[in-house]
């Protein structure tokens, strides 16, 4: 089967990124890939050609449906699966090929910050103009901001394929008026981690993702503070506009850590802390602690639940108390990742939509 791949770039920095790249890799034995995205950050080493398509790497348009077409035609691809390629152009020169598309955010139902709202807590409610103006300041930028999702949402609700990495983003598509009979739930999985790693450094907690306030990185480090772990120093992996904050507060950021580096990282932390303020469309950093041993104390965000083993690890939303006291329970014990998120069987899931899209567009 010949894949052709589209998504907004070639990198290795973000977890739609390293989806993409494990789905290459999987099927790397027996099929002909082929990647386009609109920029190549040179972080990702993958076994297929990369070809470059301005414009893909725009959210608010996308690229000219003239230059896809040509890249169709020259490379003749059975299959055609867009993935963080979020501009409605592309989204809807997908649906017109009969594309299948994996939603990885909240950017075509939620025009703000990931499904929180203005004042910090969690949005319940689907996406509308009246309802998204109380998150914004700016009422111009309101509007604009949520046209552009509208058409985004348009534009997958026109995909006869949807695919996404949690039953959490499955709900909020249907919620956003897209039908669920065509969106299929395949979650992301863990790859690239080497198992038998050995710590490269002493014993710590551990945040990992970007610096922003949507992933909560303040929170981690009051719930660390609360929990009192006498002599186990907070280490954060990630960089972001939080950085220098959090570097002036006396935090070991350690800045951004390639995969390549983060398996030796994993086996110094005694526990992964995970307050994610914003709704979170999967998680994978912590099904990765999981692989790697580490427990997870996390608040109950998004879809984190659908992966995470539960009991006294996870804690209600904003709950910095409760993630204090998780933090204090499980540093020292041992964690296994649930089944479920084996790559082969998620693959399989995945060639078979690929094989009905054959069916569809021939």
């Amino acid at each position: 089967m010949k894949i052709l791949h589209v998504s907004d770039r070639a990198s290795v920095r973000g977890g739609a990124d390293w989806h993409l790249i494990g789905i290459i890799e999987a099927l790397a034995e027996g099929h002909d890939q082929v990647l386009a995205v609109g920029r190549d950050d040179g972080t990702a080493t993958l076994d297929c050609p990369i070809e470059i398509v301005p414009g893909l790497d725009d959210p608010d348009c996308g690229a000219r449906a003239s230059d896809l077409d040509a890249l169709c035609a020259r490379l003749a691809p059975d299959v055609i699966h867009l993935h963080n390629a979020i501009g409605p152009d592309t989204l809807r020169w997908g649906a017109n090929r009969h594309a299948v598309a994996t939603v990885h955010d909240h950017r075509g139902f939620c025009p703000g910050r990931g499904k929180l709202t203005l004042a910090g807590r969690p949005c319940t409610v689907p996406m509308s103009a009246q309802e998204c103006a109380d998150c914004f300041d700016n009422p111009v930028y309101a509007l604009a901001s949520t046209a552009r999702a509208e058409e985004r949402r348009d534009a997958l609700a026109a995909m006869a394929t949807l695919t996404v990495v949690s039953h959490y983003m499955k709900r909020e598509l249907i919620a956003a008026g897209i039908g669920g009979q065509r969106i299929h739930v395949i979650p992301t999985f863990v790859h690239g981690l080497d198992v038998e790693a050995k710590a490269d450094g002493p014993p710590c907690a551990l945040f990992a993702g970007r610096l922003v306030d949507a992933k909560g990185p303040s929170a981690a480090l009051e719930a660390w503070r609360r929990a009192s772990i006498q002599g186990l120093p907070l280490v954060l992996a990630g960089t972001g506009a939080m950085r220098t904050p959090l570097e002036a507060r006396g935090c070991d950021v350690l800045g951004w850590v390639s995969h390549e580096k983060m398996s030796a990282l994993y086996r110094r932390a005694e526990v992964l802390i995970m307050p994610s303020r914003w709704q979170e469309p999967f998680g994978i950093v912590g099904l990765e602690a999981l692989y790697m041993g580490v427990p997870v104390a996390a608040w109950e965000s998004g879809g984190v639940s659908e992966w995470h083993p539960g009991g006294r690890a996870l804690v209600r939303w904003g709950d910095v108390d409760g993630l204090a006291s998780a933090i204090a329970d499980v540093v020292g014990s041992s964690a296994v990742m649930p089944k479920g998120f084996e790559p082969g069987p998620l693959m399989a899931q995945l060639l078979a939509i690929y094989e009905g899209m054959q069916i569809a567009a021939s």
